[in-house]
């Protein structure tokens, strides 16, 4: 085999690993601006030696669908676009007609079928003949119409996407770093794919139209006609302007300055005709459409210094590689470190200390390395855990290299405990997320939890670390002081007992009557003898004090042991809670007085509920209709007020 053969058959296996890995797994294996600089490699050998091989990504549009949805074949194949970086190639493209230039959003392509007015269908891109029916869950997109002002059938396109503030905010609801979302497409497509429907109506899924497909309407031969059309129907359609040659690149440099500050993802432009007939007699090629064309940011590229490769941990005991270098001005912002991924990235850049490297921002977004100039690579990967000093380990998995720390005690592996810790319903630090506590035990400032209460001690090098500064470490150290002052039930719920949640530390400090001495000591035929502690939890607990001595935290703590007998004139009560309160600010409120008078609320209602509240006592909500069926009393706010007169 050729020296040229050789390599195409190895482009071909790289692109289409890091393709399943980004797609189907979630995975990164090499950067966008990488892939890009390899798919051109390909194209240009492929021209060369005419030699196409039928696994080329050059050949395939998308990626084999890959779950149980049911599939669809499409009525039109859905292409992939051809894509450039050069803005004097766009003006060319576009010649002397008038274009639309809108944004490339990065998210999951969608084909919608409408008849009679209704939202009939809805399939996935998939591999661009055969997509996912996933009509259930389009139906719970927040800005998709299921109905329409139009009886005759429709066919549209668009794309399904998750913004930036709603990806964060779900990955903030995650308390395990290594469960967060990577970014907001694989989030998206997780979201769109899914065979529960009520997962997806959680994300806040929007749609964009993007083009008709079939539609027995006249637009004039103008494709601005048809998206302001979709406007009509209440659909929302791509941002876009009108374009032509004289504007065209003045409008890209108009969408760069604004890419910082959009919020729907976005990984480039496109531009197509507006002449629906010229597009038409264009025709296609065997993978893309004549009519449209990507454009890629040409990614801002700095030269530096690499000064340091740092680990930082995950709670599966990961440790991840980030490149540090000396600061550069990349679109705008300061950047002075960059993800590597993985060691196979490493290994790839064959990076070391010292190292001149070129850095760019993905999408314009997210930094990465692009290039070694020096490729000394003479970085070590580290032996010990920065955590423990515990001994590391390479894995060889799908295709990438990783390091593990395989100390089983290691305190990285335990942030899920110290994250609960720091919860609201525990000791409520706030700034102490998961993400946070890794980076501090990266730098090995925490291991055990009294030393979260002594980081006072390292606040000039916090201070320091990316994401800090004198003011957040101000605000952090201000809210550790704060959380000091606590309650039992707070520390109890905090030192992460197996089934000591919330309620059931409420329960056993009010049997304790907030004594932390009795609490910490009390024995198994005491604890078995509280109303909702059980056998199980009963061994757990006391297994927990025996084996765990809390001295030195509790010695920390000023804990507030004031006990004030509320009554028991609900003792032995459960209660369910629904509808809007009027007496109370929240269920909260309603919840504590229920359980300072004795009682117990719960979720559900059950055979053991004594009484629904709700203020809407006809009502046909689910719960109502349960509380009928067994004979459970409804009442409401006032009705509850009499029984605890």
């Amino acid at each position: 085999m050729t020296e040229p053969n050789k390599r195409i058959i190895e482009l071909i296996t790289k692109l289409n690993d890091a393709s399943k890995a980004y797609y189907v797994d979630g995975e990164e294996l090499i950067s966008n601006y990488e892939y890009d600089k390899l798919y051109d490699e390909l194209i240009e050998l492929e021209k060369k030696t005419g030699i196409i091989m039928s696994q080329s990504p050059t050949q395939k549009v998308g990626y084999e669908v890959a779950s149980n949805l049911p599939k669809e074949k499409h009525g039109k194949k859905m292409l992939s676009l051809d894509k450039t970086k050069d803005k004097g190639q766009l003006v060319s493209w576009l010649g002397n007609q008038e274009g639309l230039l809108s944004w490339k959003l990065d998210g999951l392509t969608i084909v919608l079928t409408y008849d009679n007015g209704k939202l009939q269908k809805a399939v996935t891109r998939g591999n661009g003949e055969v997509g996912e029916v996933v009509t259930a869950n389009a139906r719970t997109f927040i800005n998709l119409p299921l109905t329409i002002p139009y009886e005759k059938k429709l066919v549209i396109r668009g794309e399904a996407v998750i913004g930036y503030d709603d990806f964060e905010k779900i990955n903030r609801e995650i308390p395990e770093m290594d469960s967060k979302y990577k970014n907001p497409r694989n989030l998206c497509s997780g979201s769109v794919r899914q065979l529960n429907s009520g997962i997806t109506a959680k994300r806040n899924v929007r749609f964009y139209a993007f083009s008709i497909s079939d539609a027995d309407e006249d637009f004039h031969n103008s494709r601005e006609n048809a998206l302001k059309w979709l406007e009509s129907l209440g659909f929302n359609v791509v941002y876009y302007k009108r374009v032509n040659k004289d504007s065209l690149i003045h409008e890209v440099e108009e969408y760069s300055k604004k890419i910082g500050g959009f919020d729907i993802p976005s990984d480039g432009l496109v531009l197509t005709y507006d002449n629906i007939e010229y597009s038409l007699g264009l025709g296609s090629t065997s993978k893309f459409p004549r009519d449209s064309i990507a454009f890629k940011w040409e990614d801002q590229i700095a030269e530096t210094t690499l000064l340091e490769i740092e680990w930082s941990p995950s709670r599966t005991g990961l440790l991840n590689p980030i490149a540090i270098f000396e600061p550069v001005e990349l679109e705008g912002t300061t950047v002075k470190r960059a993800t590597l991924h993985n060691l196979s990235v490493m290994e790839e850049l064959e990076l070391g200390i010292g190292d001149r490297i070129k850095v760019y921002k993905a999408n314009m977004i997210i930094p990465q390395i692009s290039e070694n100039i020096t490729r000394s690579k003479s970085f070590t990967i580290p032996k010990e855990c920065p955590v423990c000093q515990g001994h590391t380990k390479i894995l060889n998995e799908n295709t990438s290299k990783t390091l593990i720390c395989t100390n089983p005690l290691c305190p990285a592996k335990q942030t899920k405990g110290f994250t609960l810790f720091v919860s609201r319903d525990a000791m409520n630090i706030e700034g102490l997320s998961e993400n946070t506590l890794l980076k501090l035990m990266g730098k090995g400032f925490i291991k055990t939890k009294e030393d979260i209460f002594n980081l006072e001690n390292h606040k000039e090098d916090i201070a320091v670390m990316e994401g800090f500064g004198d003011r957040s470490v101000k605000k952090l150290l201000d809210a550790i002081e704060k959380s000091k002052k606590t309650t039992p039930e707070r520390l109890l719920y905090a030192l992460g007992i197996p089934g000591i949640g919330v309620a059931n530390a409420k329960l056993i400090s009010r049997y304790c009557q907030n004594s932390w001495d009795k609490m910490s000591n009390l024995k198994y035929e005491e604890l078995i003898q509280i109303e909702g502690i059980g056998e199980v939890i009963a061994k757990d607990y006391t297994d927990y004090f025996v084996n765990n001595d809390n001295k030195e935290l509790v010695a920390i703590l000023d804990i507030d042991e004031t006990f004030e007998k509320g009554g028991t004139k609900l003792l032995d009560k459960v209660f369910v809670i629904t509808g809007n309160l009027e007496r109370f600010n929240n269920r909260n409120e309603l919840k504590e007085l229920i359980e300072s008078l004795g009682g117990k609320v719960t979720n559900s209602v059950t055979g053991k509920t004594d009484y629904l509240i709700n203020n809407d006592i006809n009502s046909n909500s689910g719960k109502n209709k349960k509380a009928k069926e067994l004979n459970v009393n409804i009442i409401n706010e006032e009705m509850f007020f009499s029984l605890i007169k």
